[in-house]
């Protein structure tokens, strides 16, 4: 069948369109945000939901952290109700499991208050903790797409036995995790990541997982995705080529699906504390720059064979502008919570 050339595009555009399956931002803050008075407004100037605006904007799933504890910020009932309106305006949950009372991240893991300090009984809890989580999740009617057993755990996970000084029960806690949601109610419904820092570094993602698998009880089936946080701010050897180097590296090694779980790009940044890699000096610090780098990493991520999404970290935390970064704003919204232009760039990756 010949199709006429107007035919031909569309179905070019569809595909360029659909290269990544998921293309997502954490908005985990919305709800704290929205508690201290902000608002956020379409490109036009019109308020609206958080997730309308997203969803206008191309964006197809949601990313959430989950502390621990009930009295923390992202609790469990914190959670359940994001996703809720997450599902209510057509987007797709992926959950990021911290296995802490506050911030995981490679500098800390810090076990939740009253868990067991003995591995046996740790490893138990954490598969219990799994298992009810998927299954409140489930009792909702919500299947997160994604479910994240650790966040950024390069160094470990539920310190200090799960330093990464003992693979040997950083693997068994993660095979106990993942058991967890998959004996639940969520049953095989989501897809299973594993997420380090420094994306960028094959060197580190080569030794984590080598290490990892080596002990036997880290199955290959415990885990369908391999997560990766890649920021431009923190290491000038964080180049995009060698981004490619190592995704490319991971998805041949080990077979798994591929996805940056954390990026940022920034609209101002006078004073970095580390030299941007060579190749993005190029990019500018604005809106326009945010759409370059984002289109830059998805192209990379599209093009790895197993390469699934990327995911801009909280792009509306209108309060912590900076996000943890030397760089005065790495948002897609502006002080009014109006989005920028960047914030369409979901639409085209």
């Amino acid at each position: 069948m010949i199709l006429p050339f107007a035919s031909i595009l569309l179905l070019y555009a569809t595909v360029s369109n659909a290269a990544l399956a998921y293309k997502g931002v954490d908005w985990s803050s919305v709800a704290v945000e929205e508690a201290a008075g902000k608002t956020y407004k379409n490109s036009a100037g019109t308020t609206q939901p958080l997730e309308t605006i997203l969803k206008a904007s191309g964006v197809n799933t949601v990313r959430q952290r989950l502390w621990v504890a009930d009295s923390s910020t992202y609790n469990l009932a914190y959670n359940l109700k994001l996703a809720a309106r997450a599902k209510a305006a057509g987007l797709s949950v992926y959950l990021d499991m911290h296995f802490s009372d506050t911030w995981a991240d490679p500098g800390h893991q810090a076990t939740p208050a009253g868990w067991p300090t003995d591995i046996d009984n740790l490893a138990w809890k954490l598969y219990n903790y799994t298992l009810a989580v998927s299954n409140a999740f489930a009792a909702q009617g919500i299947t997160p797409s994604i479910m994240s057993i650790g966040n950024e755990i390069t160094d470990g996970l539920l310190w200090p036995l799960g330093e990464y000084t003992s693979f040997a029960n950083v693997a068994r806690l993660l095979h106990s995790a993942s058991s967890g949601i998959r004996y639940s109610s969520l049953g095989s419904g989501p897809q299973i990541m594993i997420h380090l820092d420094n994306g960028w570094n094959w060197s580190t993602q080569q030794w984590w997982y080598s290490s990892a698998l080596a002990q036997g009880t880290l199955l290959s089936t415990d885990y369908d995705i391999m997560g990766v946080s890649y920021y431009p701010f923190y290491n000038s050897a964080a180049t995009l080529a060698s981004l490619k180097t190592s995704l490319t590296n991971m998805a041949s090694t080990w077979g798994k699906k591929i996805i940056v779980a954390e990026t940022d790009w920034p609209t101002s940044c006078t004073s970095p504390a580390y030299a941007f890699p060579s190749d993005t000096t190029s990019i500018p610090f604005s809106a326009a720059g945010q759409t370059t780098w984002v289109k830059d990493v998805a192209a990379i991520v599209a093009g790895v064979s197993g390469g699934e999404g990327l995911f801009y970290w909280e792009p509306a935390w209108i309060d912590n502008a900076g996000l943890g970064s030397s760089c005065g704003n790495n948002l897609m919204v502006d002080s009014t919570g109006k989005a920028l232009s960047s914030l369409a760039v979901f639409a085209s990756i």
